[in-house]
């Protein structure tokens, strides 16, 4: 059998136990890879199917579908059944950012001279980086939606905004039953976890 050094070890110096382990692992990884591809070519046919039904309703409407789609929601007759498809971006910063930092820097030493380092602690945490390097990305945002004046932090505002950019997308597809029109919707799930 083959070790996991790469060498090979005769089967009868192999303890029967280590034996029958490797059997059920290959077992039970045969059985999961097979469930991962077939999980894998069902969301490429509800997306195939999806995207069959949006191009026969564009022709119903005479508009030519093209691109990438957005989120949806579908949605059977009886109100019974609900496949929602939600896109989400994945984003990165550029360069611009480190110039946003100086000059949001520049913004805080200013004001915060007689302020407690709290205050500045709560902007400043938003371009931390945590253990892979990523700053936080939520909390860069929410810097741009606060209603700052100041010319400076404007064009601090402006370098993020310049800054991000959609480095991937995933698509995900959940889908929803109930056993009345009025009842709560219940997810449908394929989470070997949860079930």
């Amino acid at each position: 059998m083959n070790d996991a050094k790469g060498g090979l070890v005769p089967l009868d110096m192999v303890k029967a136990q280590h034996q029958l382990e490797d059997e059920t692992v290959r077992k039970i990884i045969g059985y999961w890879i097979a469930l991962s591809e077939q999980v894998s070519r069902q969301k490429a046919h509800v997306i195939d199917d999806i995207d069959g039904f949006e191009e026969i309703l564009a022709q119903e409407y005479g508009l030519t579908v093209g691109g990438r789609k957005g989120n949806k929601s579908l949605m059977s007759y009886d109100g019974l059944y609900k496949v929602e498809v939600r896109i989400n971006d994945f984003i990165d910063f550029g360069p611009e950012l480190q110039i946003a930092k100086e000059l949001v820097d520049a913004c805080l030493n200013e004001w915060s001279e007689d302020a407690r380092p709290e205050i500045r602690a709560v902007i400043t945490n938003a371009f931390h980086t945590d253990k892979a390097g990523m700053v936080n990305r939520a909390e860069i945002i929410k810097l741009t939606r606060l209603p700052i004046e100041d010319a400076r932090w404007k064009r601090a505002m402006d370098a993020i905004r310049d800054a991000q950019r959609v480095v991937g997308s995933k698509t995900y597809i959940r889908c929803y039953r109930r056993d009345r029109f009025d009842a709560t919707w219940k997810s449908v799930t394929i989470d070997m976890a949860k079930a």
